[in-house]
């Protein structure tokens, strides 16, 4: 009790209610007079004391005097009260002193009701205490509504924690509040930090002074109806919707498609800054009672909350092809990686409701990956093209599934988490070394899933290359598809994922493919030529020349419509052919150029033609109907299930 303070001082002949109604250490000196207080005006009968009175209840008497004085200051209902003036947005000093009136009131009333539960007194301090709440009740709203701008979850969120340490109650920390607070509506960037924290201290200072009064409940009301309102309106400008799954399921992928785009900014707004503001912004205003704390943000933020992390789940559930695939992935991460924040703005009991509807959006976007996955390898599986594509190039099933897989590998950590405790189950007589991977024990098992998945396109185009009549031609198209599938898994994360090992491997095999075609398109090139040179008869060598032309414009001519679309190994191969042909023949040629010299029909090139001539190929373009020896034109047309998705 306050009265407890002055007790040592009670004995003073001289001392006087000359105090501050702040009550500061000065307002105890005995020099002080009554008349030298400005804000006094005389003593009423109700608080003369007696000489029964204990000098504690005079003083609890002189708090409701004060009380009073400057309650009544501020009266709502008063004919001399100004419409257009608040507490917290003049003098500052005068809020403060507002709140500690209200509170030496609180102490007085304690004090009357220990004395006696239905005197007079308690009567009007009762009154008194309402015309309080009643001004307080408009100021909280004042402040809540007139600051919105600086209320903005960002800088709560950025600053609560600067504002719960440098802003006080005490009457020294008036200098910057006061400086703030007239600075009128222009706030610049480096002082909205500071109002903010300013703001949040006075709604935190309004509470605590109602609901230390009995008046929670107005306070609570008050903050709920505003805050739920910024919480709606910034949803609603994030572009967050109210779907239900059968409104989702009617949706075509060119409409969801966007939607996901703007749900996933919108999460990551709402959880990092939105949600996580609220409830800073509740935990410190309301920090005197855990119970509204809850309330007031559960209120606030549950029920858009369950309608944000409602989406993923509803689009988990609706149709499924790969090309949601990405999105899909997309919605997870959101989800996973902003967990442990969620986890946390959620911990209330009365929010558990949004921490299960946010798991269970995430256990069902990760059975909807699976089902994908699934259908990924069935699809593959089940190409059913015949038609070898033109020239021995790439096959569109190769590109597709490596780009699908490529862009698949950018969401490696998304995917290890989904297929965890999904193994991989296959029946395969390849080496369980295959599926190794270089990676960590983490990956292990999405890497497998990555490597099993290259297998199959692999088998897939090997089938491919039965395909075509010509055998060399078929080497090439292993070659062109092999070499585009290392590319890619070089060129991107599947590297991490498949291993160095893998890389080693089939790079040996891209080389063995190459080689063999080179034996079969160009081995009766080669063996036309002769072992010796030197020495030939004439008419042998007449024969080898015409071998030579013969076979020579055979293959240019057969291979004219091949095409290699990697300019790096059509280089590699096209000197690697030309070092095997070029350097007998060169010799062969110096040998016997005089003895056939004018004879076009035995010496039809020259060395530097045979390098024009090999420069020339796998360069084409050719598509359907381009004619080529033995080589049969790519059908556009396909009733493979990833024709349509290509």
């Amino acid at each position: 009790m306050k009265g407890l303070l002055y007790t040592s001082k009670a004995s003073s002949p001289s001392y006087s209610y000359a105090q501050s109604p702040t009550r500061s250490s000065k307002a105890s000196s005995p020099t002080h007079s009554f008349a030298q207080s400005p804000a006094r005006t005389p003593r009423s009968p109700m608080s003369t004391p007696s000489h029964h009175q204990t000098f504690s209840a005079s003083i609890m008497e002189e708090d409701l005097l004060y009380a009073e004085q400057i309650i009544r200051r501020w009266d709502l209902d008063s004919p001399f009260y100004t419409k257009v003036d608040y507490l917290f947005t003049g003098d500052r000093r005068e809020a403060r002193l507002f709140v500690k009136s209200v509170k030496n009131l609180q102490s007085a009333m304690h004090s009357f009701v220990l004395e006696s539960a239905s005197s007079e007194k308690i009567i009007h301090a009762q009154k008194l205490m309402q015309i309080a709440m009643k001004r307080l009740e408009k100021e909280f709203y004042q402040i809540l509504s007139a600051n919105r701008d600086v209320l903005d979850s960002e800088s709560v969120s950025n600053h609560s924690s600067r504002a719960r340490s440098s802003v006080s109650d005490d009457d020294d920390a008036s200098e910057e509040d006061d400086r703030i607070s007239s600075s009128g509506n222009t706030v610049s960037d480096g002082e909205r930090v500071s109002v903010s924290e300013i703001v949040m201290a006075d709604l935190k200072s309004v509470a605590d002074c109602m609901i230390s009064s009995g008046y929670a409940k107005e306070c609570v009301k008050i903050y709920k109806i505003i805050r739920k309102s910024i919480v709606d309106e910034t949803l609603y400008n994030l572009g967050v919707e109210k779907y239900s799954l059968n409104q989702v399921n009617k949706m075509e992928w060119e409409v969801i498609e966007p939607k996901i785009k703007t749900w996933v900014h919108a999460e990551k707004v709402a959880v990092k800054s939105l949600f996580y503001g609220e409830r800073i912004l509740c935990d410190y205003v309301f920090s005197s009672s855990e119970k509204i704390r809850e309330s007031c943000f559960s209120d606030i933020c549950k029920e858009k909350a369950i309608q944000l992390f409602e989406f993923p789940e509803f689009v988990a559930k609706s149709k499924k092809s790969m090309e949601r695939m990405f999105r899909t992935l997309d919605l997870y991460n959101a989800i996973s990686e902003q967990w442990p924040d969620i986890e946390m703005i959620f911990s209330f009991d009365s929010m558990v409701v949004v921490r299960t509807q946010a798991v269970t959006s995430l256990v069902k976007l990760g059975d909807a990956v699976r089902a994908m996955l699934t259908d990924f390898e069935a699809a593959i599986q089940k190409e059913t093209s015949k038609t070898p594509v033109h020239g021995g190039g790439i096959h569109p099933l190769t590109r597709y599934v490596m780009n699908y897989l490529v862009f698949l590998s950018d969401y490696a950590i998304a995917l290890s988490d989904i297929v965890a405790d999904w193994p991989l189950q296959i029946q395969s007589p390849l080496p369980e070394s295959y599926f190794s991977s270089t990676g960590s024990e983490e990956s292990s098992s999405i890497s497998a899933r990555f490597a099993w998945l290259v297998l199959v396109l692999l088998c897939k185009i090997d089938a491919s290359a039965e395909f075509y009549r010509d055998v060399a031609q078929s080497y090439l198209f292993l070659v062109n598809n092999l070499n585009y599938i290392i590319s890619k898994v070089h060129s991107s994360n599947l590297k991490l994922l498949i291993g160095e090992d893998w890389l080693v491997k089939h790079e040996q095999k891209l080389k063995q493919y190459a080689a063999n075609y080179e034996r079969m398109a160009w081995s009766k090139v080669m063996t036309s030529l002769p072992e010796n040179p030197n020495n030939l008869p004439i008419e042998a060598a007449r024969e080898c020349f015409r071998r030579f032309n013969l076979e020579f414009n055979y293959a240019c001519r057969k291979q004219a419509t091949w095409v290699i679309p990697d300019s790096k190994m059509r280089d590699e191969i096209k000197i690697s052919v030309a070092k095997k042909i070029s350097p007998v023949y060169r010799t062969f040629y110096d040998r016997y150029r005089d003895v056939f010299r004018g004879v076009d029909s035995v010496v039809r090139y020259a060395p530097d033609d045979l390098g024009n001539h090999l420069s020339d190929l796998f360069h084409s373009t050719g598509g359907p109907g381009s004619s080529g020896t033995g080589t049969p034109s790519h059908s556009s047309s396909s009733s493979s299930p990833l024709s349509r998705r290509r």
